[in-house]
């Protein structure tokens, strides 16, 4: 587990970086996107108790990753050495906190983030819980989000030129059949899904 948390660790700096090269220095409240990320994790799950919803849990899934990526900036930002980040983060998720239900657990962490304005781990293992998401599976939609990430940068995102839309499929949805058919725990697992991205992408 701690090799594949520092693994994402430097994955979410080396993304960091790559959009901003002083992203630690630029003063980024990563806390507002974790709690803002809770809202729309909620809205997919479901709580209008007015009207008819089913919980979308694909989506909730995504929401717990993007909040993953921002849980880590913080804790890079705020912790000592990436090791000793990454000694934490395996002890937290192994000790989730408790919660009676998933809306309850979305609201705790957005609670906790604006009330510390910091990542909260346990409450973020719990979420995971709930959402029927284990470590292997998160690490493989990050992973795999990360490198998409990165696939979009440097395919013209930040310009405008990026297309999205490949044969009337969202990008999203080509990453989803890359990760199915490979293995996570292969040492070129991130490679191997940018090298397929690549191949997908129209040219």
């Amino acid at each position: 587990m701690k090799e594949k948390i520092l693994a994402m660790l430097e994955m979410q700096d080396a993304m960091n970086s790559k959009v901003n090269p002083g992203w630690r220095e630029a003063g980024s409240e990563w806390y507002r996107a974790i709690w803002t990320e809770c809202a729309e994790m909620l809205d997919h799950y479901g709580w209008k108790w007015w009207k008819h919803q089913q919980p979308d849990m694909d989506q909730v899934k995504l929401e717990i990753v993007d909040i993953w990526h921002f849980a880590m900036s913080d804790l890079l930002i705020k912790g000592d050495s990436t090791d000793s980040i990454a000694v934490q983060i395996a002890s937290d998720l192994l000790r989730p906190a408790e919660s009676a239900d998933i809306r309850a657990a979305i609201e705790q962490l957005a609670q906790a983030t604006l009330e510390t304005r910091s990542a909260n781990v346990p409450i973020f293992a719990r979420l995971m819980q709930l959402a029927d998401m284990d470590f292997d599976g998160l690490y493989r939609m990050y992973v795999g989000k990360n490198v998409l990430n990165f696939f979009r940068q440097d395919h013209g995102y930040k310009e405008g030129s990026y297309i999205k839309v490949w044969n009337d499929r969202e990008d999203n949805e080509h990453l989803a059949d890359i990760l199915s058919a490979l293995d996570p725990d292969i040492d070129s697992y991130a490679d191997q899904v940018y090298r397929q991205l690549e191949a997908a992408y129209p040219s």
